[in-house]
């Protein structure tokens, strides 16, 4: 076992699977740190290792102050918590298939060794598959399906993912922790996917200076979507009632707010705007054959109700 990987457990199931997240760059609308520990709670999944901290993080940086020190929370001169750098691994199961999610903190250095105490600690725990998820702000209609952008380790894996409603990425650019450690798990021969969802961001800096931009913190539409597939995908049968609530609260949230800021700048044509910035939308629905069929087994026992 490598010594970086301390496992409490390792779970028997009939098959293994994986969702993991960091507290990261490519975060928007905490799809990759908050949908974790939503899963965590909604599952009632327990933490059954880690790997440690030890040579993957900076203290400070000259000239940024707080950028990355620990938090401490100090009461008349005792140290009451000290947050530092986690990453946990958490179980739970449900049917025999177990579903295994992953928290961590983005490496600063030594990111080949991360790598490998990550996948040391996959092929530890036998799991079949990693979906890593993340988010990218982007001018996307907020009340649509958000699209998904996906990369992959091996390319069997294509035509698989193809029917999940989902854009195959093209970029040249910085690297996430996502996409950086599909290059060793395709050296590892591990199926290995990453899902980035395209959260709503617009600028309304053209329009007048004194006017905020919008963007979305907790993406529940995100999440759910992305949930939906992963549901799909692994077999979990987990209730997304919970998060399609939420998603749909936020959508109706967000058409309010839109909604006053168009009432209060009138002149500025606002939804005009936003319908010029999401002009080149294309809406990629996600409709898994078993819906289709349960949709057309409905209308079709609806049809013969009426006769």
């Amino acid at each position: 076992m490598d010594e970086l990987i301390e496992l409490w457990e390792k779970p028997a199931a009939d098959e293994k699977y994986m969702i993991a997240g960091w507290r990261q760059w490519a975060d928007a609308g905490a799809i990759s740190s908050n949908l974790p520990p939503y899963l965590i709670e909604q599952t009632g999944a327990k933490q059954i290792g880690l790997i440690k901290p030890q040579g993957f993080y900076l203290f400070q940086i000259p000239g940024a102050h707080h950028f990355l020190r620990p938090q401490v929370n100090l009461e008349d001169g005792y140290r009451r918590e000290l947050q530092t750098r986690k990453n946990e691994i958490f179980y739970s199961e449900s049917e025999r298939k177990g579903l295994f999610i992953f928290l961590g903190d983005e490496p600063h250095l030594n990111a080949e060794r991360y790598a490998q105490a990550f996948f040391d600690m996959v092929e530890a725990l036998e799991i079949k598959r990693v979906v890593v998820v993340g988010g990218v702000y982007g001018a996307v209609p907020y009340d649509k399906e958000r699209q998904i952008s996906c990369v992959f380790s091996l390319p069997r894996l294509k035509a698989e993912l193809a029917e999940y409603a989902v854009r195959f990425a093209n970029y040249e650019g910085g690297v996430s922790i996502g996409t950086y450690l599909a290059d060793q798990a395709e050296q590892r021969g591990l199926e290995y996917i990453v899902w980035y969802g395209f959260v709503p961001a617009y600028d309304f800096s053209q329009l007048s200076a004194n006017l905020q931009g919008m963007v979305v913190e907790n993406d529940f539409k995100a999440w759910y979507d992305l949930m939906r597939r992963l549901n799909h995908m692994f077999g979990l049968g987990l209730d997304l009632t919970d998060l399609a609530r939420r998603s749909d609260e936020l959508l109706t949230a967000m058409g309010k707010k839109l909604d006053t800021l168009e009432r209060r700048h009138s002149q500025l044509n606002i939804r005009e705007h936003l319908a010029e910035l999401t002009s080149d939308f294309t809406e990629m629905p996600f409709i898994p054959l078993d819906d289709v069929w349960e949709r057309e087994l409905g209308d079709l026992f609806e049809d013969l109700d009426n006769e």
